[in-house]
């Protein structure tokens, strides 16, 4: 039995989850408007077919990979806010307000080689992401198409959607279809490690699709005795993932696992009922911060962990801060477009969006934005010695304004 807690939490989240939800907004359209933004993307996928017209993929399991070409049309500018995703209202969409796709091709492995030849870009480099629970096909390849384009990543975009049945009551369903997909990603990124064309992987993953990735990663591993040079980046966003679960994978993965990024927030709803219906096992998305042991245990694996906990975005249930916020999307894109680890730089990432870093955390950005973000945020006292360093490198003292941002 659920306890009268959790029981409210599952019906706020189904409320939450219910409203204008999207179903079967993939009806392409015939163009776009001036102003509108496109997306050309390759998404992978183990569902099933669906025959219902806009609906393309359902959320059963199919009998293997299929592969599709979808460019994604994102309204202009004037009309959308960063990290925000507006859904057809009916069908056909209307590009001058909402998101619509152009084009849906199903793709052969030659034409998913062509489709990589034209929209890589100099650099070769790829972004893979995997969603997470409770998310249908399209809401998978609308909230890839708003990352991929908010973030600015100069990648060939890649969506890896697996069969969630969109439903918060398939939640265990769910879980078993992660598992049931992992060798087609696995497929995948050997595939892109492989191919000479690639010169760099980032691997994005959110909530459930954490476990899916990291299981992915590890067999590829175990597969190739190592992980592949090319997969610099694995970002793992409020990932629901067992923490020890995740620790396991993590020694399997040796020295590669200093290139794991980790977005947590203590303030993730959705996180605290997966929690419950796990037998109260901690989800690595939500871990206490504020413990010198647990910040230890990261640290001492070399792992980067930026907590969202003080973030605010549009997701009521605090879950897709890493999508919805601006701040957050478009700082990883730059670290991407630097051509750098999500780690790799002295500003870190904590810094520039105003959260919490521990560990070996390292970032993008710079000292001009940390400074439009700070008032949420650097609460860890050597963050705020190095952010108030770098101030000073561009010239730009905060004098008493910082201690009063950050409370002391």
């Amino acid at each position: 039995m659920f306890k009268p807690f959790t029981v409210f939490l599952l019906l706020a989240l189904f409320i939450a989850g219910c409203a204008s939800r999207p179903y079967g907004t993939l009806l392409p359209v015939a163009a776009t408007v001036p102003g509108a933004h496109i997306v050309d993307m390759l998404v992978a996928t183990t569902r099933a077919p669906s025959a219902e017209p806009g609906v393309v993929f359902a959320g059963e399991r199919g009998s293997g990979l299929s592969v599709e070409n979808i460019v994604v049309s994102i309204p202009p500018d004037r009309v959308r806010q960063p990290g925000a995703v507006i859904y057809p209202r009916s069908n056909p969409g209307d590009p001058a307000r909402e998101f619509v796709a152009l084009k849906i091709n199903s793709l052969d492995e030659a034409g998913a080689l062509s489709w990589y030849d034209r929209v890589a870009g100099p650099r070769k480099r790829v972004l893979i992401f995997v969603h997470g629970f409770n998310s249908s096909y399209e809401e998978a390849v609308f909230r890839f198409a708003q990352i991929s384009h908010d973030s600015g990543a100069d990648a060939a975009p890649i969506l890896f959607t697996w069969p969630s049945r969109g439903s918060i009551f398939g939640y265990l369903y769910d879980r078993e279809s992660a598992n049931y997909s992992r060798d087609s990603l696995e497929q995948i990124l050997a595939a892109a490690a492989a191919n000479p064309d690639v010169s760099e992987i980032t691997l994005m993953a959110h909530s459930m699709g954490s476990w899916l990735a990291m299981e992915a990663v590890r067999q590829l591993a175990i597969r190739q005795g190592g992980v592949p040079d090319k997969l610099r980046n694995i970002v793992l966003a409020a990932p629901d993932l067992d923490v020890d679960v995740f620790h396991e994978q993590l020694d399997v993965l040796g020295p590669a696992q200093e290139r794991i990024t980790l977005f947590t927030s203590q303030d993730d709803r959705a996180l605290l009922v997966s929690r419950r219906l796990a037998g109260g096992v901690q989800r690595l998305g939500a871990v206490d911060l504020t413990r010198r042991d647990v910040q230890a245990r990261y640290a001492q694996r070399g792992i980067d962990v930026v907590d969202l906990s003080g973030i605010r975005a549009g997701d009521s249930l605090n879950h897709t801060k890493f999508a919805e916020s601006a701040e957050v999307v478009q700082a990883i894109g730059r670290r991407l477009i630097a051509g750098d680890r999500v780690s790799d730089s002295r500003l870190s990432l904590a810094e520039t969006i105003g959260a919490t870093a521990i560990g070996t955390a390292q970032g993008v950005g710079s000292a001009i934005s940390a400074t439009a973000n700070i008032p949420a945020a650097v609460v860890d006292p050597a963050a705020r010695r190095r952010l108030e360093d770098q101030l000073e490198d561009t010239g730009r003292s905060l004098g008493g304004s910082l201690l009063t941002a950050t409370g002391q």
